[in-house]
């Protein structure tokens, strides 16, 4: 997964380059996928396929569903980004010390702290991204070792900055938006959206998103275009950077707490998001689309996994298996692909 240039001959596949016309395979698998668990969990629990499930569902996965975005942002530049969940949780403890050590104890009136507090998490993110994109674009660090490291260096400062016991005690205007509803929506959910919209423009409607997905299918192509390659990778990382502060965000409001281990598991379950959704881990292709139907799946099987009293601990063996079978699936697929491709090609030569 690394940002060196690939070979200039290399036959290009942009990602959002789906011709109107032309049925995308993956998502049609995903629905299918998304429908049978729906059933086979609502037929093993009749408690599953009730509002009551569904809004629940809504407070719990956003959290880790914009984690998967970005995710899908660094693995489309050809990267990858193992350091979100150090950001998400540094964002989150920097932003509750707003609370716990800056605003008075008799606050009537605490929004001036919570927009402070939300500007310093977006303000860590950004930071912490753009170090990662540094790193990555302007020294050279390969992004799985220079997001690695960044994780380490992040729970670090974090446990540093804490001692380690979790920072909580922050204003319930603040909770409320991670557990209330508006208009009968979960307000996390209704972020969650927001970041779809506006990724989905991002990478189908502007010149960021055409840039990042050439850039990911072939770097020396597009260099050669005329893309300059190291800003659309620090970028990309600075609004990994950000989304994981948002998620960061979205767990202390809904938790009322911030902790510098919180949601480990999370990177595994984000990767596995993403390339079930269809992304390509070398970069160039993937959908927000096959993304969010990912996210779907993995809660309703969470959820239904939680409801069977399932044991927790191996759902990190499952979450490992399923994402080798994904990616080994993935790869018979594409080569099948390819090869039927190429026949074609040949054929019509001849």
């Amino acid at each position: 997964m690394s940002n060196n240039p690939k070979n200039a001959t290399a036959q290009p596949r942009v990602g959002r380059a789906l011709s109107p016309n032309k049925i995308d395979n993956n998502l049609i698998r995903l629905l299918v996928i998304l429908v049978i668990v729906t059933v086979v969990m609502s037929l093993l629990n009749k408690e599953f396929f009730t509002l009551e499930t569904f809004s629940s569902m809504g407070f719990s996965f956003p959290e880790f569903g914009i984690m998967a975005i970005a995710t899908m942002l660094a693995m489309l530049s050809g990267g990858i980004d193992l350091s979100l969940v150090g950001i998400a949780n540094l964002a989150g403890i920097l932003a509750g010390l707003v609370f716990t050590k800056m605003m008075p104890a008799e606050t009537a009136n605490p929004i001036g702290y919570m927009l402070l507090a939300i500007v310093v998490a977006l303000a860590v993110g950004a930071l912490a991204g753009l170090m990662n994109g540094f790193n990555i674009a302007k020294i050279g660090i390969p992004p799985i070792l220079a997001t690695l490291g960044a994780q380490q260096v992040f729970i670090g400062l974090a446990k540093g900055i804490t001692g380690g016991p979790a920072v909580f005690g922050f204003p319930e205007a603040f909770t409320n938006l991670g557990i209330n509803s508006l208009l009968g929506i979960p307000i996390p959910l209704i972020v969650f959206a927001l970041f779809v919209v506006i990724f989905y423009i991002a990478l189908n409607k502007t010149t960021y998103g055409l840039k990042l997905y050439l850039m990911g299918t072939n770097p020396r192509a597009s260099a050669f275009a005329g893309i300059k390659n190291e800003s659309v990778i620090i970028k990309t990382y600075m609004f990994c950077g950000i989304m994981a502060a948002i998620s960061g965000l979205i767990i202390m409001a809904r938790s009322n707490s911030a902790k510098a281990d919180y949601g480990m598991s999370y990177t595994l379950q984000v990767i596995l998001i993403a390339v079930l959704g269809g992304v390509n881990p070398s970069g160039g292709f993937g959908k927000i689309s096959g993304v969010v139907l990912a996210v779907l799946i993995l809660q309703f099987l969470s959820t239904g996994f939680t409801m069977l009293q399932f044991p927790s601990t191996a759902r990190g063996f499952i979450w490992g298996a399923v994402l080798l079978l994904t990616m080994i699936a993935n790869f018979l697929l594409n080569s099948y692909g390819e090869k039927k491709r190429i026949k074609k090609q040949i054929e019509l030569n001849n």
